[in-house]
């Protein structure tokens, strides 16, 4: 006897739980499948941006996410060559109730999503659950083939897949859509190191030096640093010894305490993707985040395009779904209404990787183009436009009326 339930999410990440959670607001049968126990993965997104605050407040969430411990980023700048600062994203000048990007670990926030969707008598979460393929029946996908934890196989049928599994989507790879990919210069080299008191308070300041470029992130009570690498080239080849002096010399604040960083095994590789899919759905399957689009980690702005995708995912399927299947001409809503502020983020991150990435990388400068820094100092005023852009989107979706609860307390 095969399982049925109204819609099935491949992936527990940011996306699939928001669109969980606001599926089962609108009484949409709705299981999350995760194929890991729990969320304790390091390195992976945490910032969480002005307009995911917002979603969260609209769904009552917002006091119990802001009780956990986090640290709040409030511009975004690059030191330039003569040692002053230009601000290319000053997030204070959002008139938004929360004018900042709150550094929380994914997990939290996830654990978050869960605990409010275990209160949704439509909502399940199956962890230690992965997807092994899509099952396709009359020319659409029906459902999908899992493996538990303890082998066990078996077939859950859906009336909608969401693919929601990230940047290496089985999912997407089943449904054989493939992503259109854009060059990226560089990978990045995650690691952690302590962090005073005060040290960086408040803003996300790179540093760029000698064809080395490191973006220290400030959090509770460490840094979490991405240091770039060119493309291809794996960096603990070289060893231990040899990643410390290159961190201390783009980081000489960080020369006193490189040793904290004991083996290559200390330092984890995110291969960098920047793609897009030209068609994001089959008769039956629908891509959000990642799976759709994978971000460059420039301005960390993926899961809050993830987390904007899911909603409006949620807001157009949930009355289809409540009818029955949703047409091929639903799902097809959902990318015309996200893919222009996906394209423009995107559009962002390629002119960086363009005008200030590489360019450090090959040697050529230690910070942004001269014209850059002028422009933005003699005018202030411009930095409100990369802070809207990365901070609310082109398009900030909202929580749907069925999706919105009043405020519960931090403590409840």
């Amino acid at each position: 006897m095969h399982e049925h339930t109204s819609c099935v999410i491949v992936g527990g990440g940011p996306a699939g739980m928001v669109a969980g959670l606001l599926l089962a607001r609108a009484g949409v049968e709705v299981t999350v499948l995760e194929k890991h126990k729990d969320f304790l993965r390091d390195f992976r997104g945490d910032t969480v941006h002005p307009s995911t605050l917002t979603l969260l407040d609209e769904l009552g969430l917002g006091e119990k996410f802001l009780s956990l411990p986090h640290s709040q980023i409030s511009y975004a700048g690059f030191p330039a060559e003569d040692g002053t600062m230009m601000r290319l994203a000053d997030l204070t000048r959002l008139k938004v109730a929360h004018p900042f990007v709150a550094m929380v670990p994914q997990w939290d926030f996830l654990d978050l999503l869960a605990d409010a969707g275990a209160k949704e008598s439509a909502f399940t979460l199956r962890q230690s659950t992965e997807m092994t393929g899509l099952i396709r029946e009359g020319g659409r996908v029906t459902g999908v083939r899992y493996r538990d934890v303890e082998g066990k196989t078996g077939e859950l049928r859906a009336d909608l897949v969401i693919a929601a599994d990230g940047r290496w989507s089985l999912a997407r790879r089943e449904a054989g859509l493939v992503p259109k990919e854009y060059n990226t210069p560089f990978d990045a080299w995650w690691f952690r190191i302590s962090r005073r008191e005060g040290e960086m308070e408040g803003g996300l300041t790179p540093r760029m030096r000698n064809r080395r470029f490191a973006v220290p992130l400030p959090r509770k009570g460490y840094f979490q640093v991405a240091y770039l690498g060119p493309k291809g080239e794996d960096l603990r080849t070289k060893g231990i010894d040899w990643f410390r002096e290159n961190v201390a010399d783009v980081c000489p604040e960080f020369a006193d305490r490189v040793d904290e960083l004991k083996t290559t095994d200390d330092i984890k590789f995110l291969d960098v993707k920047l793609n897009l899919l030209r068609k994001w759905h089959l008769d039956g399957l629908l891509c959000i985040g990642d799976a759709a689009h994978a971000m460059s980690p420039v301005g960390g702005v993926g899961i809050n395009l993830a987390v904007q995708d899911a909603v409006a995912a949620a807001t157009l399927l949930a009355e289809p779904l409540r009818r029955g299947r949703p047409s091929v001409a639903d799902l097809a809503k959902v990318r015309r209404r996200r893919l222009a502020p996906t394209m423009l983020v995107q559009g962002l991150q390629r002119m960086l990787h363009k005008n200030v990435m590489r360019p450090v990388m090959e040697g050529r400068r230690n910070g942004p183009p001269a014209p850059m820094v002028k422009l933005f100092r003699r005018f202030p005023v411009l930095s409100y436009f990369p802070a809207r852009l990365l901070g609310l989107g082109l398009r900030p979706e909202h929580a749907p009326a069925f999706a919105r609860r009043a405020m519960e307390p931090a403590g409840s």
